[in-house]
């Protein structure tokens, strides 16, 4: 019977590449798939754009990875795809190219671009937002940075086809990374809905690395063991369509009923109706068994035909965050930092300061919770910070947030320490999802395939 193995290499923009070093090193896959994008991390990526055009704009931890692991993968004919091209997949490839030449290596590298919508932003107005049906305002537009469709898994089959070694995209839906090797590998019917909606949720189970494997899960947690070496995911799927979701033998975590499941259901708002790029995916008749230790077999799966639309995500600028921060301790933790706060926002209204939108948290008491934060204990609290910050479109009013914090250190309520942020902004970016018609940007994907090395 044949089996297709595929691995988890990272699940967001920094996450560790260790585990999918090691796949490599034990020939455990076939395919190792590295996720580093959302919506953040675009974000993210394009400051550092700004800062460098033509070769900033792409995932930074890619080349370090591919430092460790490109020699060892070649050796072992494991195939990499990653959407580390982010905003810049040309630039990526280019850093790669170097690399190779540099480390004397011989591979093809697949850059799959098209996803980049903004210079040809006005051929999809009036880009309602996805969630209120508003027509795009024109001073969203005229502040716009980026804007990019969630691609599928078709173009990553046609750059495997091509024999690459390595397949770089920029913003391609995360499920469908993973889902490109298992159709390309089985030659399956991009039309066979079930089976595409089996590959995505191999996809989707894999894309947040170590949550299928026990991390950040939220069932008796504090019994996996070996969370200092955990172990990333694994997709075991055979040409009988059976798939097994199982880990690297002596990692640490656990891969069970309770880790699997758990990520199943995570980030999907309609569990009949998981929208991808490549399917529209019913996980409410989904099986899952323990057929061994750290082996989950996946079942139940099925699909209907994929939407007619991408959706499409715009970034534009949205002013500045400045903020302070400062603990206080008992007696009274908190109530010394909500008076600190009630000062704050008499002083921005005192001094007319074109603030937005302010937001106040009491780290130890409700910066994780809330409303839901228990007040019954709010009074013993050992001790608290207030972390305030605002938004505003200006600025210098972004750096004077925490020039009035500093002042109440003496000024203020008794046991002020820890003053943090002195001077901290941060330029904002706002996001403006949308959905768009599929055909007219298949029609500008393009998939280049470039020999390096003889």
């Amino acid at each position: 019977m044949d089996t297709l193995r595929v691995g988890a290499g990272v699940g967001f923009y920094g996450d560790t590449f260790l585990p999918a070093l090691e796949m490599m090193q034990q020939s455990a896959v076939d395919f190792v798939c590295f996720e580093d994008l959302a919506e953040l991390t675009l974000a993210i990526l394009q400051k550092d754009r700004a800062r460098n055009p033509k070769q900033g704009g792409y995932t930074k931890d890619l080349i370090p990875m591919l430092e460790a692991g490109l020699g060892t993968a070649l050796h072992n004919r494991v195939r990499i795809i990653t959407n580390a091209g982010g905003l810049n997949p040309d630039a990526a490839a280019q850093a790669v190219t170097e690399l190779a030449k540099r480390l004397g290596l011989s591979l093809k590298i697949a850059t799959v671009t098209g996803d980049a919508i903004l210079e040809r932003l006005g051929e999809f107005l009036p880009f309602p937002h996805m969630e209120t049906g508003q027509p795009l305002p024109q001073d969203i537009s005229r502040r716009a940075l980026f804007a990019n469709v969630y691609l599928g898994a078709r173009p990553i089959v046609r750059a495997l086809e091509e024999g690459a070694d390595l397949v770089i995209t920029g913003r391609v839906a995360d499920p469908s990374l993973f889902l490109a090797p298992v159709v390309y590998h089985f030659g399956w019917d991009w039309d066979n809905w079930d089976r595409i909606a089996l590959g995505t949720v191999v996809g989707h189970l894999l894309e947040c690395s170590s949550q299928v494997t026990g991390g950040n899960h939220g069932g008796h947690w504090d019994a996996i063991e070996g969370l200092d070496q955990i172990g990333f995911p694994i997709a075991e799927v055979n040409s009988d369509d059976q798939v097994v979701i199982t880990k690297l033998p002596g990692s640490g975590g656990r891969v069970d009923v309770d880790t699997v499941r758990e990520q199943l259901l995570y980030e999907i708002h309609d569990p009949s109706a998981y929208l991808t790029p490549d399917v529209v995916v019913n996980v409410t008749g989904a099986r899952l068994e323990l057929v061994g230790r750290d082996r989950v077999k996946v079942s139940g799966i099925r699909g209907t035909q994929r939407p007619a639309q991408y959706k499409a995500l715009l970034g534009y600028e949205d002013g500045y965050m400045g903020q302070g921060m400062m603990g206080y301790s008992w007696p009274d933790a908190l109530k010394k930092a909500q008076a600190v706060e009630a000062i704050m926002r008499r002083q921005i209204s005192r001094f007319n300061l074109p603030v937005d939108e302010i937001r106040a948290e009491y780290l130890g008491y409700n910066s994780l919770h809330g409303p839901l934060a228990n007040e019954e204990y709010a009074d013993q609290l050992n001790e608290v910070y207030l972390r305030f910050a605002v938004r505003t479109p200006d600025r210098r009013t972004a750096e004077q947030i925490s020039r009035l914090m500093v002042p109440l250190a003496l000024g203020g309520p008794p046991t002020a320490s820890g003053l943090i942020g002195v001077d901290r902004v941060r330029s904002l970016m706002g996001l403006w999802p949308t959905l768009i018609d599929r055909n007219v940007v298949d029609d500008q994907v393009s998939v280049k395939v470039e020999e390096v090395g003889t």
